[in-house]
């Protein structure tokens, strides 16, 4: 075998391999409306895209800058976070992804185990196994808003239990832990000494609730945390590529020398940028979540129409997990519909409309839907479902 085992046991992406097969029906003259995306539809705002062509110009940024970062961007970094962190702390990523990577890599040996709450993003479990961990999966299903609680974590726990990866609001489900319920969490992992990564890319995207840091509520785990979080999704930056990870003194150097020799230094006109965009202020995730809000409620409206459908509304982050399990068995458009998979393959193809299914996420009988697209797009592939769902 010419590939390695590492390269043969990786999964695709399944929310890519979605958008991607959309794009390729839309370039060969099909009209797809697609619900896939995990990205904002709104332009990257006129000061941050100033602040890149200013970039560009500048021959300064034309060479190789430090590994962790444009010292000005970690430094802003660390005023931006609401805990009391040094710019030291902070190491600059090409997007949250490569700093949820980075993070395991730095953390975890082979065979320690990561719990992560279930349903997950699709890329948790391929990446903790890149770093020769075991992901130990906690479900949480639609009758617990799909959150965990710290008695079915500690019903996971082994002796090789390394680290908890959580995650509020969450990608796919929309839920947000509530401040009590984020602290007890953070107590648990307190007191057993297990480590938090905590990804936080959604926090401005929260809707009549508040968003709360683990490590700001639970003071006993910041010397056991490691902050994701990045300007992809807040600013509407995720072609940008530029994310964070902020750690204790100690992993932040191992993740520092770790990105060296990865990839040396994140783009430098993508770092000028997203300095502009923390400088500016948030603005723009504000405006964005207001648009999100309204798309939400009429999203929710016209799923929850769907009979056999369950559909929690989400309180944050910008998708909807619908429980279609009462959709498997039927037959919808002359196609038997055997799992959620083969009810998101059948959407494509009978309705035109891209859904990610549920079993990449840990979820089989679930569909994710993004309410990041236009209202217009929006409307028009909530009818075409709601349809062909009902046969």
């Amino acid at each position: 075998m010419s590939i390695s085992q590492r390269a043969r046991d990786v999964a695709v992406s399944a929310t890519g391999a979605i958008t991607e097969r959309a794009k390729e029906l839309a370039a060969a003259g099909h009209d797809v409306v697609s619900f896939g995306a995990g990205e904002p539809d709104f332009p990257t705002a006129d000061h941050i895209v100033a602040a890149a062509i200013e970039a560009v110009q500048n021959p300064l940024n034309h060479k190789y800058s430090p590994a962790a970062g444009l010292p000005a961007l970690r430094e802003a970094v660390a005023t931006s976070c609401v805990l009391d962190v040094s710019a030291a702390q902070v190491l600059i990523t090409n997007g949250a992804k490569t700093a949820v990577y980075i993070a395991f890599q730095a953390l975890i040996d082979p065979g320690d185990e990561v719990i992560i709450p279930a349903p997950y993003w699709v890329s948790y479990p391929e990446i903790i196994k890149l770093a020769g961990g075991v992901p130990v999966p906690v479900f949480a299903g639609v009758e617990q808003g799909y959150r965990v609680t710290p008695e079915q974590l500690d019903a996971a726990v082994t002796d090789r239990t390394k680290a908890i990866l959580f995650v509020s609001p969450s990608n796919p489900t929309g839920a947000v832990y509530s401040a009590e319920e984020t602290a007890a969490i953070g107590r648990w992992a307190a007191e057993r000494g297990i480590w938090v990564v905590t990804d936080e890319i959604y926090e401005h995207f929260t809707y009549g609730v508040d968003f709360v840091s683990m490590p700001d509520v639970v003071p006993d785990l910041r010397e056991r945390s490691i902050v994701i979080n990045g300007v992809s999704k807040a600013f509407s930056m995720t072609g940008w590529r530029v994310g964070w990870l902020i750690a204790p003194p100690d992993v932040a150097a191992a993740a520092i020398r770790l990105q060296s020799q990865m990839s040396t230094n994140v783009s430098n006109v993508s770092q000028r940028a997203a300095l502009a965009a923390l400088g500016g202020g948030i603005g723009p995730a504000l405006m964005m979540r207001e648009a999100f809000d309204t798309r939400r409620r009429v999203m929710h409206a016209s799923l929850s129409s769907i009979g056999d459908v369950i559909c929690p509304e989400p309180q944050g982050a910008f998708y909807m997990f619908p429980d279609v399990s009462g959709l498997v068995g039927r037959v919808l458009g002359g196609a038997e519909i055997t799992s959620s998979m083969e009810l998101a393959a059948q959407a494509l193809d009978q309705a035109q409309v891209a859904v990610v299914p549920g079993e990449p996420f840990g979820a089989p009988g679930h569909v994710r839907f993004s309410f990041a697209l236009s209202d217009e797009d929006l409307a028009r592939g909530l009818d075409r479902f709601v349809a062909f769902a009902q046969g």
